[in-house]
């Protein structure tokens, strides 16, 4: 009994003693450090004591930023939560003192969060800042974690335009229109040419008259479109198979036309008479700016492209009235003057996506990225490079921006309307001229039919009546004469 205990109590000591080692063993496994990776939302500031602290600068910018009562929240800090899980670091965060984003001043000292990093009173810039050769000059960033370019932002209603005398021919582009009327001659034309080549639809040509003339044909033609039934009735095979087709090419087409033109009552873009930057220069009705200070302004400052140079200049002269401090600023001056804002396509998504009275219209030019900055040559360069490619990797970023994103506006797929191209409708074209062509044989093979028992009756070479039955139905009196004289002479 004793033995037995002594053996026990061995056996659990043993265990013990395994437990304790194998937790030290994890504590000092540098992999295990970095393993654990907090989720979007938390806070790592407490995470563990002895980690490193890196003071970040950031701007307040919906929603990137923002104060929700005495925390911050937004992208920004979202992003910023999930670096720290990852690189196993702690951060303050403070908002920037003068308000920018990073400017050179008169005297050549930064501005903004790109001079805080360069007086060290940072470590690194975590906000939607630009990555420009300027600021790569004398910080350094990280691999861009959202992408972007420079549109324009504009009020639904001022952008807005009368619409056109002809307005209901805009679901379709004019290249449309006239493969439809094309369509439509050639149609109406076959119909005609059929119903006089088939004997079933035209059996007597010298004693009655054909139903099927080309006005009637254009008027049957013009029926069903209008989804309505017309006469004369068509009688032969082949003049129905040509009916057909063109009642189902006419169905397809008015679906289309219809689906098309409610897109467009529904849709504004359409109406934009400001689609480009050239065009925002032209007009004379809205002011527009941008940032002071900003990465679009320079942009616009060292441009060579001439439309860019105009904007510089109007701006320049009258940058006390267009140029805005805040971002919200901007946003609120659309919104209640004849003002156009631009500025990053990324931040007007979202003030689309927020008020649904604006647009941005659709040029975006200087495709462009937002990075973090960092002190040059520090060493958190790389690695906060490397955690946000792997971010991105993970689909983390697209579902950062599809959270802070998320549109509070029915917006409606149909935004993005355009008029139908010829392209579009290619194969209900190509379904029609099959049926043409299957008609038009079709009547050659019932005039093949006829004209080959009319010569059977008559005795007579069936090429030759079929070459008579052409030039009667076509009214071609000298090929007729021409064929009927050599007949003649072989009688007599």
């Amino acid at each position: 009994m004793d033995k037995s205990l002594r053996f026990t109590i061995c056996v659990l000591t043993a265990l013990l003693l395994l437990k304790e080692s194998s937790q030290a063993g994890e504590e000092k496994d540098p992999e295990a450090l970095a393993a654990p990776k907090p989720g979007f939302g938390t806070d790592p500031r407490g995470a563990g004591e002895g980690l490193p602290t890196l003071t970040v600068t950031t701007i307040l910018e919906d929603p990137y930023v923002m104060v929700r009562g005495a925390e911050l929240e937004g992208y920004c800090m979202e992003l910023l939560a999930a670096l720290a899980g990852m690189l196993r670091f702690q951060y303050r965060v403070r908002v920037v003192g003068d308000g920018q984003y990073g400017a050179v001043a008169a005297g050549g000292n930064w501005s903004g969060m790109i001079g805080e990093i360069l007086r060290r009173e940072a470590d690194i810039a975590v906000a939607p800042l630009t990555v420009t050769s300027a600021r790569e000059e004398v910080v350094s960033f990280t691999t861009p974690f959202l992408q972007t370019g420079i549109g324009i932002l504009l009020r639904k209603d001022t952008a807005s335009q009368d619409m056109s005398f002809f307005h209901f021919l805009s679901p379709f582009s004019k290249e449309t229109w006239t493969a439809l009327l094309f369509a439509y001659l050639l149609t109406c034309f076959c119909l005609f040419l059929v119903a006089r080549l088939s004997p079933c639809e035209w059996n007597e040509p010298k004693n009655e008259e054909n139903h099927f003339t080309f006005l009637n044909s254009l008027w049957f033609g013009a029926g069903a479109l209008a989804l309505q039934g017309a006469t004369p009735r068509p009688q032969a095979l082949s003049v129905r198979v040509i009916a057909v087709v063109w009642w189902l090419f006419t169905l397809a087409l008015l679906a289309a036309y219809i689906a098309n033109f409610t897109a467009l009552l529904s849709s504004g873009s359409e109406q934009l008479p400001i689609q480009t930057f050239e065009d925002l220069v032209k007009q004379r009705n809205l002011e527009f700016g941008t940032l002071e200070g900003s990465s679009t302004f320079y942009y616009f400052k060292n441009s060579k492209n001439p439309i860019h140079q105009m904007i510089y200049e109007y701006m320049e002269k009258r940058r006390e009235h267009v140029l805005v401090k805040t971002y919200q600023e901007a946003v609120q001056r659309v919104m209640d003057s004849n003002y156009a804002f631009i500025g990053e396509s990324i931040s007007q998504d979202l003030a689309a996506a927020r008020h649904c009275n604006l647009i941005r219209a659709p040029e975006v030019i200087g495709a462009r990225g937002f990075g973090i900055a960092t002190t040059q040559a520090s060493p958190w360069t790389k690695p906060l490079s490397i955690a946000v490619l792997k971010l991105r990797e993970s689909g983390d970023l697209d579902y950062l921006r599809n959270k802070w994103w998320e549109s509070s506006c029915l917006r409606q797929s149909r935004e993005h309307w355009a008029p139908l191209e010829p392209p579009a409708l290619g194969g209900l074209f190509l379904t029609l001229g099959i049926g043409l062509a299957l008609g038009i044989l079709a009547a050659l093979a019932e005039l093949s039919s006829s004209s080959r028992r009319a010569a059977a009756h008559a005795k007579k070479s069936c090429c030759s009546v079929f070459t008579e039955e052409i030039c009667t139905r076509l009214r071609i009196k000298g090929a007729a004469r021409q064929s009927q004289e050599p007949s003649g002479k072989a009688n007599a």
